[in-house]
């Protein structure tokens, strides 16, 4: 179970974390963030779908063709974090290395678009303010941490739920022969 848990983790972060890098670096460029957030989600759920790959796995190859819903939805839980905590890792080193401004950018483009759907000027200075919260928040690594785990653990946790929904067999389905 450890190692299917370990391969799919990785490779599910390795896909999430290669879109949200690539996808990243598009926006940040050119400031196309509403279309690279759908991108963003659609990758996690891609890459969530590993899920699905490795408790059937263990359901079949390892555990007789059952398993509980518990322990289902425990192995898509492992997989989730190992995934998440890449994707927290590389977020990280892209935010404060490669693009330190980015809370910047984002905030511009926020406020930009409240503009363009025609914000009031009190609507747009609590935007601002909003904005700013969490301009402050993302000084101290350890709100960058949560931030990001809450953007992606919650569709690994949805994921983990439908898989283990699914996959759950409490006995064994027996072939039968005529």
């Amino acid at each position: 179970m450890k190692k299917i848990i370990l391969v799919c983790g990785l490779i599910a972060g390795f896909i999430i974390t290669a879109m949200m890098v690539t996808t990243t670096a598009v926006c940040y460029h050119t400031q196309a963030f509403e279309s690279n957030m759908v991108l963003g989600y659609a990758s996690m759920v891609l890459a969530f779908s590993l899920i699905f790959v490795g408790v059937k796995n263990f359901r079949d190859k390892y555990n007789s063709g059952v398993i509980s819903f518990g322990k289902a939805f425990k192995t898509g839980l492992y997989i989730t974090l190992i995934a998440s905590t890449m994707y927290v890792i590389v977020w990280l080193i892209d935010y404060y290395v490669f693009i330190p401004d980015f809370m910047d950018r984002y905030t511009a483009h926020v406020l930009k678009e409240a503009r363009m759907e025609g914000a009031t000027s009190t609507e747009l200075a609590k935007q601002a303010d909003e904005m700013k919260k969490y301009k402050e928040m993302y000084k101290n690594p350890v709100w960058v941490v949560l931030l990001t785990y809450s953007e992606v653990i919650p569709v690994g946790l949805v994921v983990s739920l439908l898989c283990a929904l699914f996959l759950k067999r409490n006995t064994s389905k027996q072939v039968q022969t005529t």
